[in-house]
């Protein structure tokens, strides 16, 4: 297939290009600067110059292609203080692929997120993500416009994806907990630190967005979680003795001041299985899990703080 990818030089696409590269398929992947057009085209992917606001470029590339991967968001305007424009933007693309492959029964495939989707217990694939109102529900709709798209003749499918996609060279939510307890001089956990995240290598998530862009039915809800939950101060334990800093519990309404702009995260539970997704596309998680990953000391390194 030739596969369409969004965000094909982030994260989590710079794995997923040679996933489907080395399973025979095509990519052609959205760049809006030179320096991701000159490391796709190195990794042997084709090239698409323009943004998530292109909509003309995004309809026409979707149109063109076998099948389309939408990784991208505007993390950076996401996360410094207008989570809303990122997503209203996010929805407008997936409005445009939406147009272009309704009718053709051809895949699409969205990234999403699973914090939130059902504090304090284990979520499934079958747990709608409300957020009660909250600037986090515009995605969510999202989400679910994607999976609606299901009944315009799209092979839609949606993968939720656990909050630590971990891995060398990874600068997110582990690298700011990293690099927190190294200004802080301590690792630290909110409250007992018995809250949980999901996890996952990012090099399973790449082979599960490979294996729902060929095979998901359409309609379909996926979790990337290797681990259904890792504990905050089993995380916090691992950083403390490698940075040789204390371990110390930090109360909750002291969280934000101490985490900065983790603190109305870091103390969620948010566990998540995937069991419905590794019996429906036969996806098994290979690579460490997070704690194994963090005890290879690559979060460490200054580069990495």
């Amino acid at each position: 297939m030739r596969i369409f990818v969004t965000g094909a030089s982030g994260w989590i696409g710079s794995a997923l290009v040679p996933e489907l590269l080395d399973a025979g398929h095509q990519v052609v992947g959205l760049a809006r600067s030179e320096a991701s057009a000159a490391a796709l085209t190195g990794a042997g992917a084709d090239v698409v110059r323009g943004t998530l606001d292109d909509l003309d470029v995004l309809r026409e590339t979707a149109a063109a292609s076998d099948g389309v991967i939408h990784l991208a968001f505007k993390h950076d305007i996401a996360f410094t203080g207008d989570y809303l424009g990122a997503a209203e933007a996010d929805r407008r693309a997936v409005d445009a692929f939406g147009d272009a492959l309704a009718g053709s029964d051809r895949p699409f495939v969205l990234a999403s997120g699973l914090a939130g989707v059902a504090p304090g217990r284990v979520a499934t694939e079958r747990d709608t993500a409300g957020f009660g109102g909250t600037t986090l529900s515009a995605r969510a709709a999202t989400a679910d416009a994607a999976l609606a798209l299901a009944a315009r003749g799209v092979r839609s499918s949606v993968v939720r994806l656990s909050p630590t996609c971990h891995g060398e060279g990874d600068n997110g939510f582990l690298a700011a907990l990293v690099a927190t307890a190294r200004d802080r001089g301590v690792a630290g956990y909110v409250g007992d630190g018995a809250n949980r995240w999901p996890a996952v290598h990012r090099l399973d998530a790449a082979r599960l967005f490979r294996l729902a862009v060929e095979r998901a039915p359409a309609g379909s809800m996926l979790h990337g979680a290797a681990e259904e939950g890792v504990a905050l101060r089993d995380i916090a334990e691992v950083i403390g003795r490698h940075l040789g800093v204390p371990v110390a519990s930090v109360a909750p309404e002291e969280a934000a001041a101490h985490f900065t702009m983790l603190g109305g995260f870091v103390g969620e539970d948010c566990p998540a299985s995937s069991a419905l997704t590794r019996e429906l596309l036969d996806w098994e998680p290979v690579h460490p899990g997070l704690l194994e990953d963090l005890d290879k000391g690559h979060y460490f390194s200054v580069s990495a703080a």
